[in-house]
């Protein structure tokens, strides 16, 4: 039986029967992005992959507390975020290869640049930027400007404070304006 036609809720409810060809069609509609998501975080396919794998069984697995608030896609990525902050912040612990990058693509230039100040520069060279700040200024400014979670769901992410949150991604913005200003 082809479940390709199903919507996502129907999809849904077979899963919470536990039809693993419910849970696959599942998987293969949204593997990729959330694949990206973790990525973008860790920077390493592998821990990337695992992190994706970890996060759908944790989905399945808890598919019963979902309630249907916000898409399942949000849902799943809310959770992909956490798994690679976790996996992130253990690579650390450990003194392994600190992150390099976290942004590969920035959707909207403006969102980055509200004074229009660098609407010269193309998006690359503001990735290239933004791959020199701080960790905890690249991963907030990922959530906030590519995953779009604003800031109470940020600081939730973080475990940091709701002001720590506001001040640390302005001081990730200014940061980032400094640098480009330096570079240009």
């Amino acid at each position: 039986m082809s479940l390709k036609n199903e919507n996502t809720d129907a999809l849904l409810e077979l899963c919470l029967k536990n039809d693993q060809c419910a849970q696959m069609e599942i998987y293969n509609r949204y593997f990729k992005a959330m694949y990206n998501t973790a990525f973008r975080i860790l920077k390493k396919n592998d821990e990337a992959e695992d992190v994706m794998q970890e996060s759908f069984l944790s989905a399945f697995t808890k598919l019963h507390t979902f309630k249907g608030e916000v898409a399942f896609g949000a849902w799943l990525k809310r959770i992909v975020i956490n798994n690679s902050i976790k996996s992130y912040r253990a690579q650390q612990k450990k003194n392994e290869v600190a992150l390099e990058s976290i942004i590969h693509k920035v959707k909207d230039y403006d969102e980055v640049t509200s004074d229009h100040a660098f609407s010269e520069l193309k998006a690359q060279k503001v990735m290239e930027t933004m791959e020199q700040l701080r960790d905890n200024y690249r991963i907030s400014l990922t959530l906030h400007l590519i995953e779009g979670f604003d800031y109470e769901e940020i600081s939730s992410i973080m475990n940091i404070s709701y002001a720590n949150c506001r001040t640390t991604i302005s001081r990730a913005k200014e940061s980032l304006r400094r640098k480009l200003q330096i570079s240009q």
